[in-house]
């Protein structure tokens, strides 16, 4: 299994996944023209990471806007998330907001609702 590092364009935000600390990463803007383009390898990480790894996350996540179908994708992710939580994996979310942002907040709270691995809402 290999890191996973896609690049920050116009579009979509960067991602650094690292498979030796299970820290996970993803900033910026997510408005990619295909969302299940954009977030197919990443939620295939996530799982495979939980099936060969299985080490406790952290997914540090800090946008500044994303589109529908990019937050349809993030609540996948969480699900997949939210499974190896309950069967005894180590999950953390840190959600970061611009401390004047109240939509990407609310939006991470919002996605955060149905889950029961923590989650830390974070000021910058």
């Amino acid at each position: 299994m290999n890191n996973l590092k896609i690049q920050k364009t116009k579009y979509t935000m960067e991602v650094n996944f690292n498979k030796d600390t299970g820290i996970l990463e993803m900033e910026g803007s997510s408005y990619p023209e295909n969302a299940l383009d954009f977030f197919g390898p990443i939620i295939d990480w996530i799982k495979d990471y939980i099936s060969e790894i299985s080490k406790p996350i952290i997914l540090n996540i800090r946008l500044n806007y994303l589109n529908t179908s990019s937050t349809k994708c993030i609540l996948d992710s969480f699900e997949i998330l939210e499974q190896y939580f309950q069967s005894g994996g180590d999950v953390k979310i840190n959600w970061f907001y611009a401390e004047d942002d109240e939509d990407i907040k609310e939006t991470g709270e919002e996605l955060g609702e149905d889950f029961s691995f923590p989650i830390e809402y974070i000021a910058y």
